[in-house]
């Protein structure tokens, strides 16, 4: 318990990162009761309300918060539910990426060798290739939906990982404990996962908060090129490809959803800030 109050006076001093925190926990609330905060299901349409402005461009007469879509969809309510699919996105991509490339980075640290030369050398090809370009191959093998931008994001961010992994295992593996505990009679398998990989925590945690943050634009821009969500899922990505068309005659169409990604992505970055800070000072001094 004093470990974790000290962590905390640690960063409350980083106003930035309260703020991104706080931001990210009203996403996360606003996420999980999406049907009682959204006023309107996301999918209903309406074309007798289609292209409505927002509240403060109709002197209060609209009911539409922000505007309407050019199928009468209440903007607001699909904001909402698009970020219950952020969320999901960036949780299920980062969890992807972090168990394959935890396994494959501890695996090449622990055993070292041409083990550690096999997965490395598979890293620096997966990092060779930019990462949009990957994820886009990946996307247009499985097909454009959700579940596989998803998947190659999660694909895409693992040697990050791997490399993060393998550099903290490398730092620990000779330390004293991990002597001590070798010689007691622990396993392979018991010194990396237990003995080892809890001391590596700090820098895969602060990875995991930036790479949510990645997911989220990532899946963005795969779903407004049309290789992510498809309509009429209430996606920010695929909200704004289909808002183009009409960004002189309802701006707000475009403007509501980029505002969304930018504060989500602002907000993980800003807490994974504060997080680096507290959970590695080393990284702050440079």
């Amino acid at each position: 318990m004093e470990k974790f109050l000290d962590f905390i006076k640690q960063y409350k001093k980083n106003k930035a990162a309260v703020i991104g925190f706080i931001v990210v926990l009203l996403l996360i609330l606003t996420a999980i009761f999406a049907p009682i905060v959204a006023p309107y299901p996301p999918d209903i349409q309406n074309l007798a309300d289609r292209l409505i402005p927002p509240m403060w461009d109709t002197k209060g007469v609209s009911s539409h918060i922000l505007g309407t879509d050019d199928f009468g969809r209440d903007l607001f309510s699909r904001i909402i539910f698009g970020s219950r699919i952020s969320l999901m996105v960036g949780a299920i991509s980062v969890g992807v990426s972090l168990s394959f490339g935890l396994i494959m980075g501890i695996i090449a640290a622990y055993f070292g060798g041409k083990t550690d030369l096999f997965i490395m050398r598979i890293v620096d090809i997966m990092l060779s290739i930019p990462a949009i370009l990957l994820a886009i191959v990946i996307v247009s093998i499985l097909g454009p939906s959700l579940f596989s931008a998803m998947t190659a994001i999660g694909i895409v961010g693992i040697p990050t990982y791997a490399r993060i992994v393998r550099a903290s295992v490398l730092a620990e593996k000779e330390k004293e404990y991990v002597t001590a505990s070798r010689i007691n009679g622990s396993s392979n398998s018991r010194l990396m996962f237990m003995v080892i990989l809890p001391n590596c925590a700090s820098p895969i945690i602060v990875q995991a908060t930036m790479g949510f943050a990645s997911a989220v634009l990532e899946a963005a821009g795969l779903s407004f090129l049309g290789l992510g969500a498809q309509p009429p899922t209430p996606e920010w990505g695929a909200m704004l490809s289909d808002s183009l068309q009409f960004i002189t005659t309802a701006p707000w169409m475009i403007f509501y959803p980029g505002v969304a990604i930018f504060l989500t992505v602002l907000s993980f970055n800003l807490m994974g800030d504060g997080l680096m800070d507290v959970l590695d000072p080393k990284l702050k001094d440079k």
